[in-house]
């Protein structure tokens, strides 16, 4: 007789000795884990439930690209997928070195169960939104990031027990994969017609080219949602550790720049321009100081392109969630991103990218135009 899933959890929790806890749901994300508050005699912890059959597998270290393309978008884009040991590898990985993630208080890797230490409900946007100055937040965001950029990236991490997790590139195979979501998904639901396959393969070349600039790519972890809705306050412990960390199991090796772009380039939230800017000479004059042969406008360039290649994604991937996945709510948040889209196309090392911009994605099918076209089918 096959088990269910929740007979699985309960006996997960009988193991972790926290059968007897009270559970509550948490807010779902944009992936297929799901997570749970648990209270036991006074005691908070967090329940991560990633059911392995539920995405398609991981990247193996040794895959070649053609490989990768068998095994489908997660191993293309280097994405996790449902198998916990990259965070829990990660997260010990960030603990040891001074930052706040969870601890791991229990885990069965094999059926997608982690028990997690709750390290609360101060999320910096609800805490934002409730009225605190977002400027020391961001600031300490800041220090977080600069913290973790000084620690050398080893090629693999080691697990509870001694086995190797390895910590795989942030590759051109994988970033020019994501950025394709935008003709696979957003261009087709704009036009309401296929990408035509010449125009396809003329942002894909444009795309190559312009990561082929990037300098330095792998230098830093990266944790690839490092942004207000991942990140919790915790004024009571010092320096770095006042940021808590969620959300980092697809980190990966990569650029400097892209931590610091997903955060104030954040989909979900607007960060005044004057902030942003002030964030990025904060981390750029510690690199100054810190990093060798740190080169400025290098940086400034990767950071233009990086945000161009994250909200390309994102915007994709928005789509993909309202027409593949029935969740209309994520073409709201589109303007925004186009805010963002448009700032960094302004570089004028992607003017070729910003002539295919503008040729094949015209202004009057961006900003809100999916989510009027959502409005107009809500409404039918």
């Amino acid at each position: 007789m096959t088990t269910s899933r929740e007979e699985q959890i309960k006996a997960f929790l009988e193991a972790a000795h926290w059968g007897s806890a009270n559970r509550s749901s948490l807010a779902e994300d944009a992936s297929t884990r799901r997570y749970e508050r648990l209270e036991r005699d006074g005691h908070p912890a967090v329940l991560m439930d990633a059911p392995p059959a539920a995405e398609e597998p991981s990247c193996p270290p040794d895959a070649d690209e053609a490989m990768r393309r068998t095994l489908g978008y997660n191993a293309l884009a280097r994405l996790a997928g449902p198998d916990p040991r990259p965070f829990v590898a990660i997260a010990d990985f960030l603990s040891e070195h001074g930052l706040s993630a969870p601890h791991i208080l229990h885990a069965d890797y094999e059926q997608g169960f982690l028990l997690l230490e709750d390290l609360g409900d101060a999320i910096f946007n609800r805490v934002i939104s409730g009225g605190a100055d977002e400027r020391p937040l961001y600031e300490a965001a800041i220090d977080a990031l600069v913290a973790l950029h000084a620690v050398e990236v080893p090629a693999s991490l080691p697990l509870p027990g001694g086995e190797l997790v390895p910590l795989l590139t942030y590759d051109d195979v994988a970033l020019a994969e994501e950025i394709k979501l935008l003709t696979e998904w957003y261009l087709p639901a704009a036009a309401d017609a296929s990408t035509d396959a010449a125009v396809d393969e003329e942002f894909n070349a444009l795309w190559r080219d312009a990561l082929g600039k990037l300098t330095k790519p792998h230098e830093v972890l990266i944790l690839r949602d490092y942004h207000a809705d991942n990140l919790l306050w915790l004024p009571d412990r010092m320096g770095a550790a006042r940021v808590g960390i969620l959300d980092f199991q697809d980190g990966l090796r990569g650029h400097r720049a892209y931590d610091l772009v997903s955060l104030l380039e954040d989909a979900r939230r607007d960060v005044a321009p004057a902030l942003a800017a002030d964030m990025v000479e904060r981390y750029i004059a510690d690199a100054k100081t810190n990093t060798p042969n740190f080169d400025e406008e290098a940086f400034r360039m990767g950071y233009a392109l990086l945000g161009l290649q994250r909200n390309t994604k994102i915007l994709g991937i928005f789509a993909r969630l309202w027409r593949r996945d029935g969740k209309p709510q994520y073409p709201s948040y589109m303007p925004r991103l186009w805010r963002y889209v448009e700032s960094d196309l302004a570089h004028p090392a992607f003017a070729d990218l910003k002539a295919w911009y503008d040729q094949y994605i015209p202004q009057k099918w961006r900003g809100d135009f999916l989510a009027r076209k959502v409005e107009a089918e809500e409404s039918q």
